[in-house]
């Protein structure tokens, strides 16, 4: 069959594509897809018969070879991000005639607004500046808008007979935008004005997208984190939910770009579409079997509550529109991914979230003696990744407890619900399973059998939660037969699983990291034998059903088959933990090593609330902190200065002793020199100072001195 290749060569340069903000969930992806094309691959046929194919295989291959790639180019939303692998090149700039110099270098520039209204203004800067340059133009170049059916919002139905007939891309000049996207709607019709100029330089295009969906799920992410998280009984679906949303897969809005590049149509304006023209209740339905299986209706005023929804969002999702992509379907060769829509393709849907957040489920177990540290550590781990703690006896009571909700619970009214349920346990089966159970309970003392364990076991572990978040399984299973009777594949599985030279085993359920925990016998008699009274009551931690149960598990595992043995016959080796080295009661470093094996968690982190109470709790430890370093600073303020006032007065009372020897001191050798002075000096002195004063001299000073010296007795 002969492919169209139009006017494109065999040989053709590499086409420079030009896309913003490329770490944005849709450039992203599109990015991704454009980046793996090959110029022209949009123009070729498919081939339906499969012996041509093989036959042009060859041919399909040294094609491809000769043609040209797209290198894709574009701006990021955080400059300071690591450049995508898909991208050729990153731009960055601080004025805009840089940018414009950029977007002339390059053959295809595609503008997104429908993730950021901020992009609005740069995506007319950037079509008006490129107009006006269309002289300057080396080739032709392309420009295409992605923007939203949002500016279809309140487009009035193109009969008024019939409200539900579809729109199409003829209606588009009397489309009516929602409120909040006129600045979208006039971005239209600027593009598709400039481009009417000089078409054969200078060609843009409009496309309008549904609701882009897939691999991150775009606008409706906030149903899949709310199923796949399972903290409420139901997924919120706001109001009546009877609204008709178009939507698009967003790698078939990539096929659809690729497409308009390559075919370059007459046509300006482009709904991207696929086939579905689902009720918001269906979407959300069908993104519930992701968790609970179930919706409640909430007020559409709820939905402001809610910190993972923008404004923007929440139009999307409050859109009623019908509308219908005649173009693309009639005209486009497109691969599709989901052209029925989301609730067709929701099994898809779902591994494709779950791989591209890396929401993959963490399966653990621990297993050991009594008395080993099992549970505590199991309870620890569970918190530190989110993970659901497994412990038999708990879920022996769940199943139970189910079964007797299944027997007394009213039916279900509404055949439609019934219908989706599909509840494969009718209420006879209930009843029965249920009598089987307390009847072997009460034969063995309480005590299930093998069978029924494994089987509510296995429940557990195939249930949503456990397969959304993971599991951690504690002590269980605890021998081989365990072991091989709950994770060993179904019968009719089994004939698949001879080609392999390994065991089969259920990947879906079989936990991938195994911890076996163990100490000598005597440490472990001595940490049962310290526990506390209240801990040990009711429980095997007694000293004589200790021992039995001790006695036992070493019986159990020192036979060829133990349960440690068929992991390493899986060849998923268990890890070795000895918890005696470290006699810590909290097992601190057994769990900072279970850590390093396993890494990082693998799920969406804190919740809003859980950060807000992480932030309070870090505000109350920081205000406790604070006022505990305030008082300790006060107390040792407080003791420097009782401490310096003591040594204050130490010091004084030191002084006044040191100034009282000193007088003394001083008034013990000053008696000599008074005697002297009085009986030498003194009369002398009395004579000189008379003598002066009958006198009066006019140097009295001088005359007193000469008057000493000559009276002088020493002299004498």
């Amino acid at each position: 069959m002969a492919k169209q290749l139009g006017v494109i060569p065999e040989k053709v340069r590499s086409k420079r594509i030009f896309l913003n903000k490329l770490d944005s969930f849709v450039g992203s992806q599109i990015g991704k897809h454009l980046s793996t094309c090959v110029i022209g691959a949009s123009l070729e046929e498919p081939i339906e018969d499969e012996e041509q194919a093989e036959e042009e295989t060859d041919t399909v291959k040294s094609v491809q070879i000769s043609k040209g790639t797209y290198q894709v180019v574009g701006t990021m939303n955080n400059a300071e991000a690591k450049k995508p692998e898909f991208a050729f090149e990153i731009f960055s700039f601080t004025l805009r005639e840089q940018l414009l110099e950029y977007l002339l270098d390059c053959d295809i520039i595609i503008y997104n607004i429908t993730e950021s209204t901020e992009q609005i203004d740069e995506a007319s800067w950037a079509v008006s500046a490129l107009h006006s340059e269309i002289e300057n133009f080396e080739g032709t170049k392309i420009f295409i808008l992605l923007t939203t059916v949002m500016t279809w919002a309140l487009t009035k139905p193109s009969d008024p007979d019939d409200p539900e007939a579809p729109l199409t891309e003829d209606d588009y000049r009397k489309r009516k935008a929602h409120p909040n996207f006129k600045d979208h709607l006039s971005l239209e019709k600027l593009v598709t004005k400039l481009g009417k100029t000089k078409k054969r330089k200078f060609t843009t295009y409009v496309i309008a997208a549904g609701l882009i969906y897939g691999m991150e799920e775009g606008v409706f992410h906030y149903f899949f984190k709310e199923s796949w998280l399972g903290l409420n009984p139901a997924v919120s679906c706001f109001g009546e939910g009877k609204n008709i949303l178009p939507t698009i897969h967003v790698k078939d809005l990539a096929s659809v770009l690729q497409n308009i590049m390559e075919r370059k149509p007459k046509s300006y304006y482009i709904l991207a579409l696929d086939d579905s023209k689902h009720k918001l209740k269906d979407i959300v339905k069908a993104i519930s079997k992701l968790g609970p299986g179930k919706i409640q209706h909430i007020p559409e005023e709820d939905a402001l509550l809610s910190y993972d929804l923008t404004q923007s969002d929440l139009d999307h999702l409050m859109v009623n529109l019908t509308l219908e992509a005649f173009f693309i379907k009639e005209n486009f060769n497109i691969h599709w991914v989901a052209e029925a829509g989301v609730v067709e393709n929701i099994q898809n849907l779902i591994k494709e979230y779950k791989q591209s957040r890396a929401l993959l489920p963490l399966k653990i177990a621990i297993l050991g003696p009594p008395a080993v540290g099992k549970t505590s550590v199991a309870e620890k781990l569970a918190k530190h990744y989110k993970l659901h703690h497994i412990k038999i006896k708990d879920v022996i009571d769940e199943a139970i407890a189910n079964l007797e909700l299944k027997i007394t619970q009213p039916e279900i009214e509404e055949e439609e619900e019934a219908e989706e349920e599909g509840d494969e346990v009718t209420v006879r089966d209930a009843q029965e399973l249920l009598d089987q159970v307390k009847e072997n309970m009460e034969q063995n003392a309480g005590r299930l059998d093998d069978s029924f364990v494994t089987r509510f076991v296995r429940e557990k572990l195939l249930s949503m939660p456990c397969q959304n978040q993971g599991f951690i399984l504690d002590g269980y299973p605890k021998t081989y037969a365990q072991t091989k009777e709950l994770f060993s594949v179904e019968e009719e599985e089994e004939e698949e699983a001879t080609l392999s030279k390994l065991p089969q085993y259920d990947k879906v359920i079989t936990p991938e990291f195994i911890f076996a925990l163990d100490a000598p016998d005597e440490f472990l008699k001595n940490r049962a034998l310290n526990l506390p009274e209240s801990v040990v009551v009711g429980t095997h931690y007694t000293q004589d059903r200790f021992m039995r149960h001790l006695a036992q598990f070493r019986e159990q595992n020192t036979e060829d088959e133990t349960l440690l043995n068929y992991f390493d016959e899986i060849e998923i080796h268990p890890v070795h933990i000895d918890v005696s080295h470290d006699n810590d009661a909290e097992n601190t470093p057994v769990i900072d090593d279970i850590i390093k094996v396993v890494g990082s968690a693998k799920n969406y982190g804190p919740t809003h609330d859980e950060l807000k109470e992480l932030q309070r709790r870090e505000a109350d430890e920081r205000l406790a902190r604070e006022a505990s370093e305030l008082a300790e600073r006060e107390r040792r303020e407080a003791e420097e200065a009782a401490e310096k006032l003591a040594r204050w007065e130490e010091w004084n009372k030191r002084l006044e002793e040191v100034k009282r020897q000193e007088q003394e001191f001083l008034e013990a050798h000053s008696v000599p020199l008074r005697n002297y002075l009085m009986q030498n000096v003194m009369p002398t002195l009395t004579k000189g100072l008379i003598e002066c004063c009958k006198i009066r001299p006019n140097d009295p000073v001088d005359f007193l001195a000469e008057y000493l010296f000559k009276n002088n007795p020493q002299i004498e």
